[in-house]
């Protein structure tokens, strides 16, 4: 029998700017959303983008880089794992919400300002 257990690969846009937030004893999380979208034609042959949207969070130093490298519009990679969680609203009422916990993250698609960085190092270069 094979080992399963709760994992989740995502490859999306970020829908905002991540939110980042300390908790009370100074741990640091980001939280953002992310889009991810499948494309396909209908029986009509019309193209059509199914989005879905999923809430993650990073905790430590997965955050800290969030914060620095992140930001609306960001294509990456996301892995972690599916949580369940609820609390209770202002009123008294249990609300149930779901977000992946992330572990790993990659920088997807192009880095801004790279031309200048490359230029700069092609300076600096001795030959």
């Amino acid at each position: 029998m094979y080992n399963l257990k709760n994992n989740v690969q995502l490859i999306g846009h970020l829908g905002k700017d991540p939110e980042i937030k300390e908790t009370a004893n100074g741990k640091k999380y980001a939280k953002f959303s992310l889009a991810t979208s499948d494309n396909y034609k209908n029986q009509a042959g019309e193209k059509i983008t199914d989005t879905q949207w999923h809430n993650i969070i990073f905790w430590g130093k997965t955050a800290e880089i969030a914060e620095k490298y992140l930001k609306k519009g960001t294509q990456c990679a996301v892995q972690g794992k599916l949580v369940y969680d609820n609390y209770e609203d202002k009123d008294g009422n249990k609300k149930y919400f779901t977000q992946i916990k992330g572990n790993e993250l990659l920088l997807l698609g192009k880095r801004e300002n790279t031309a200048s960085l490359v230029e700069e190092k092609e300076e600096a270069l001795p030959f």
